[in-house]
């Protein structure tokens, strides 16, 4: 187990809540594996203390930090520079400090890309999406899933003060990529109904379902064999959506690949090494 020294240094997550998080043992199972001097430590930090983290980060000489909810979207005020990917995306959830410029990346698009077709098979290119939610890293997914070749993707959101800016985003990605994305109510069952059926992957990009919340936004009768079924949720390691598409015949995927090689992705970002992935992966399910 690698000491923290007056040399170590720091790399961080910041999001609200966090206690939840396992990407602290991830990273620094990877620090320990290739002998590096750094320790990724996790913070509850909200939007409103956003700008005091981010300025103590930089005070701190940090190297960068990972964000997760509510925060991929706060955080693009407060940076110097962005990556061409989150700039497409507007998303961020990865920061880079470099020479006290905060630089944002997204590697939640490219993780949950990787994570499917390293670890489970499945590739974008051809395929049609149905994705639920529109928030940060479903926008970076979308953005993602586009760029690799993704056929299609509809998208369901709810129908409040949102939908019409989650609609012109997925007009800006389809316009740039040539994918055809459309956003459809998520109140419309019989749509989501129609979708589903029609789809190769359904991914639940939401929040709904993690922790104790055992809800779940798909009926169990729209889920049938051969689809693909994706919840970025982690915590817990089945959701409802999860166990209904195993009783439906479904192939199923939690996040903790889409959280491994998103992470990869950063820990090269910061580091300039290969992320151990197998030291890593050991790490999150110890």
């Amino acid at each position: 187990m690698h000491t923290i020294s007056g040399t170590t240094t720091l790399i961080c997550l910041l999001g609200h809540p966090i206690a939840h998080s396992v990407s602290p043992r991830m990273h620094n199972a990877a620090f320990d594996a290739l002998g590096l001097d750094y320790a990724y430590l996790a913070f509850d930090v909200t939007p409103d203390d956003l700008p005091f983290a981010l300025r103590g980060l930089r005070t701190f000489g940090a190297r960068g930090c990972n964000l997760t909810m509510p925060l991929k979207k706060a955080v693009i005020p407060h940076l110097d520079e962005l990556s061409d990917a989150a700039r497409l995306s507007g998303s961020v959830n990865t920061i880079v400090i470099e020479n006290g410029k905060l630089i944002g990346h997204t590697t939640d698009g490219i993780g949950y890309v990787d994570a499917l077709k390293k670890e489970d098979g499945f590739d974008i290119p051809g395929k049609t999406i149905t994705l639920l939610g529109a928030g940060g890293a479903a926008e970076s997914i979308i953005t993602q899933a586009a760029l690799s070749g993704a056929k299609e993707i509809r998208v369901f959101k709810r129908k409040n003060a949102t939908f019409a800016n989650a609609a012109a985003f997925a007009g800006k990605i389809a316009d740039a990529t040539g994918c055809a994305i459309s956003v459809l109510p998520m109140e419309d069952a019989d749509a989501l109904r129609s979708s589903i059926a029609g789809s190769d992957l359904l991914c639940n990009a939401t929040n709904v379902g993690m922790g104790d919340d055992a809800r779940t936004l798909v009926p169990k009768e729209f889920l049938h064999k051969g689809l693909f079924v994706s919840d970025i949720i982690y915590h817990p390691a089945e959701t409802t959506l999860l166990s209904d598409a195993k009783n439906a015949g479904c192939r199923t995927a939690n996040g903790a690949n889409m959280l491994l090689y998103q992470g990869a992705a950063a820990f090269w970002l910061w580091t300039g090494h290969e992320m151990p992935v197998e030291a890593a992966k050991q790490a999150l399910n110890g």
